[in-house]
């Protein structure tokens, strides 16, 4: 069948609906980021075999659906959340692609969730037809590039979609919901400051103190008026909320609370200054926490927006973006680049935190992501996949997807069947010093240089590399720790002793 002989009705849409044994990833990811309360409604908008539907509504929410060939009875009814889920790619015409998300997006009340397919992976069984393929299956497909897909749901409905992973934005019809959201995507942990000093006042009310302590730990700030609940039982114990935070301070570390007004700060520029990308919301478009941690932290929303704009300004000078990974005390540091895991993004310097944002903010974070590459000499950032890094010891490299900030082009490349791909070493350096995994990974590389084994590092970054320089050495490894193997010559054995040995009367 050649595409000049297709027509629509050789088009077999229905038959690219998947059979799940979970949730759909856009599903999912809405869960994940507490967009549904206990009353939310939801509606799967070309719902195909009905799974997120059901699924949704085992987790007790109010959950329907409406398919064309599998549920063509029902009406599509206005719903908090409205999923549009990997259907306005398989839609071969435009026109009723665009109608599709027009309606989805008609019956969404709070947030509509557009997922579609953005890696071409091209075979021999498909045939181009109109602005995509279609399949073996007689299926049809449009592989989004993802700022193509960004652009596409932004010009039809006339919003600025938040990209969430590849492939999959959420659209909020309040702008307000709209930027909270994206400012707790660039918001820091942080932890309540450890009780340092005894102070009997502090003890005798310690638990009227908590939900202060807890308050100014998540914003960074004191509240104002109504915005804490236990407010009037501080006041007429201490006088103010500032008096009653004072006994805080007299036992516990003030610096530790600076610390944290400064994260809250540094969180807010990188925010607002990945804002300038798209439209600034009016300040009064912002909740009102937000608002109040904006003239509490900055003095005014104006002041704010300059000094972001003045962060996102000097990323201009790459030079100063390598300084920053050259200086930074978290990640594996090179002489081009900077590798950190994606927990430790957030102790980044705010300077690489917002370079990351430029990627994330337009494309999104590739889901899955272990570790992020900061390239030093030219403009791009990188997400890298090793799906074992917390259980193998030396974990393969899967997929990378680098990202040029210029234009933003996407380059994908796929290692899932390269013969030898590589691997990581020294992977404590990729993560923060706090992290619960970091003495493991730690002690496996301090075992692995008392035997030598990272020693000519540029000869073991693959797989048959380090499996060579394994046999060598006699040892292998059993979990993250080094062993002998067991089929070793013993001679060779006793010399690799001794030669460790050595190396350890030297150090």
């Amino acid at each position: 069948m050649t595409s000049s002989s297709l027509t629509i009705r050789d088009i077999e849409r229905h038959k690219a609906a998947i059979a799940r044994n979970d949730l759909s990833k856009p599903v999912r990811l809405a869960l994940e980021a507490n967009l549904f309360n206990p009353n939310t409604t939801f509606f799967d908008y070309g719902c195909g075999l009905g799974g997120d539907v059901k699924r949704v509504a085992s987790r007790g929410y109010i959950s329907g659906g409406w398919d064309p060939y599998y549920r063509p009875e029902t009406t599509p009814i206005t719903s908090d959340i409205v999923n549009i889920g990997y259907i306005i790619n398989v839609i071969e015409s435009q026109a009723e692609r665009r109608e599709a998300l027009i309606k989805a997006w008609t019956i969404t009340r709070q947030v509509l969730i557009v997922a579609a397919q953005v890696l071409v992976a091209q075979g021999n069984s498909q045939i181009a037809y109109g602005d995509g393929i279609v399949t073996s299956r007689n299926t049809f497909q449009k592989y989004y590039d993802q700022t193509e897909l960004k652009t596409y749901i932004d010009q039809v409905l006339e919003v600025d979609a938040i990209p969430v992973s590849l492939g999959v934005y959420f659209v909020f019809r309040d702008e307000s919901q709209a930027e909270r959201f994206r400012a707790s995507r660039f918001r820091s942990r942080t932890t309540t400051p450890r009780i340092r000093v005894r102070s009997k006042r502090f003890e005798d009310y310690q638990e009227l103190l908590t939900p202060l302590m807890a308050f100014v730990t998540e914003r960074g700030r004191l509240p104002v008026a109504t915005e804490l609940t236990a407010e009037s039982e501080l006041v007429t114990e201490f006088g103010s909320l500032r008096r009653a935070f004072q006994v805080i301070l007299q036992a516990t570390d003030p610096q530790e609370w600076e610390a944290i007004s400064e994260k809250r700060r540094q969180d807010l520029k990188v925010y607002l200054a990945l804002t300038k990308f798209g439209h600034r919301p009016k300040i009064s478009a912002l909740e009102s926490e937000v608002q109040n941690d904006i003239k509490a932290l900055f003095g005014n929303y104006k002041q704010a927006c300059a000094e972001a704009d003045e962060m996102l300004f000097s990323l201009g000078d790459l030079s100063l973006v390598s300084t920053c990974c050259r200086q930074s005390k978290i990640g594996k540091r090179l002489p081009d680049s900077l590798y950190i895991h994606v927990s430790a993004l957030e102790n980044l310097d705010p300077l690489l935190r917002l370079y990351e944002g430029c990627a994330s903010r337009t494309i999104g974070r590739m889901e899955n992501a272990t570790l992020i590459k900061f390239h030093t000499t030219k403009p791009k950032i990188s997400y890298l996949v090793y799906p074992n890094f917390e259980t193998a010891p030396h974990p393969a490299l899967q997929t990378s997807m680098q990202i040029d900030l210029r234009d933003l082009h996407v380059t994908y490349r796929d290692y899932d069947t390269v013969n030898n791909p590589p691997i990581l070493h020294r992977k404590e350096t990729f993560i923060a010093s706090d992290n619960p995994l970091y003495e493991k990974f730690a002690k496996l590389t301090h075992q692995e240089e008392t035997w030598g084994l990272l020693d000519h590092s540029n000869s073991i970054g693959t797989r048959k590399q380090w499996q060579q320089r394994l046999e060598e050495n006699c040892a292998e490894l059993r979990g993250h720790r080094v062993i002998w193997r067991k089929d070793a010559d013993p001679y060779r054995v006793k010399l690799i002793r001794s030669r460790i040995r050595a190396s350890q009367t030297k150090k």
